[in-house]
């Protein structure tokens, strides 16, 4: 009984070697965790998450990291510009392939307000994390952001997919007055929205329904939203 189970524990041993790395996603890249990321995001790195845009079987693994540079403090608050830096893998490291808000949303330039030791917006920035929400094996990323210069602002939930030419690009989005926050469904093929839903004429104070929540899917070749609470942009983020 004993020379079996050795046999058998010896059989798996093997198999296991002989597994293409790829089926366990990071490992096939493991020697790029380590690259560097080339150049480096501004400030404190605060999130630092792997995505395969491509498709875990492609083995190009992307690296997408928030990080926020300390601008100043006044009263007590602390002010910081966030940024959302995207590389891809090549010739052994991380290379730059799109940083907000450098190249575009979903973050804003932080200015120093006139007379005040105050910045604006005021900013939070998180990503939510990586998933095949298409259905394929190429993954894409949710992050999720709040600005707020006046009032409670506004938070934009926004899912990135690889594009054209080692790209970047925004597939979907989703904006809402004060607060919109996302969670990635168990099913790893939808996202979670919640936040207070606004009817067209509702005033900031007193949202319609303080808590509401949505489903976003990709099915049948469109991103929906269910129900229509927030506001939905296919293709790109919401206009400055």
């Amino acid at each position: 009984m004993l020379e079996s189970r050795r046999a058998i524990a010896a059989t798996i041993a093997a198999a296991l070697v002989c597994v293409p790395s790829t089926i366990f996603g990071a490992g096939s890249a493991s020697a790029q965790t380590n690259a560097p990321m080339v150049p480096k995001p501004p400030g404190t790195i605060a999130q630092s998450v792997f995505v395969f845009f491509n498709g875990v079987a492609s083995n190009a693994q992307w690296r997408a990291v928030a990080s926020k540079q300390h601008l100043g403090a006044s009263h007590g608050r602390q002010f910081y510009q966030w940024y959302l830096t995207f590389y891809g893998s090549r010739q052994q490291a991380y290379r730059l392939r799109y940083q907000s808000p450098a190249d575009g949303g979903p973050l804003a330039r932080v200015v120093k307000g006139n007379g005040t030791d105050m910045w604006f917006p005021v900013q939070e920035l998180r990503i939510v994390g990586a998933a095949s929400l298409t259905g394929e094996s190429a993954q894409q990323l949710v992050v999720q952001s709040h600005e707020m210069a006046a009032d409670c602002g506004s938070a934009t939930v926004a899912v990135f997919a690889g594009g054209p030419g080692a790209s970047v690009i925004p597939a979907v989005s989703v904006t809402n007055p004060c607060e919109l926050t996302a969670t990635i469904a168990p099913d790893r093929q939808s996202v979670v929205l919640r936040g207070p839903y606004y009817s067209p004429n509702a005033p900031m104070c007193c949202p319609t329904k303080p808590r509401a929540s949505a489903v976003l899917r990709y099915r049948s070749g469109q991103w929906t939203e269910s129900p229509n609470y927030f506001k939905l942009y296919v293709g790109h983020l919401p206009p400055a």
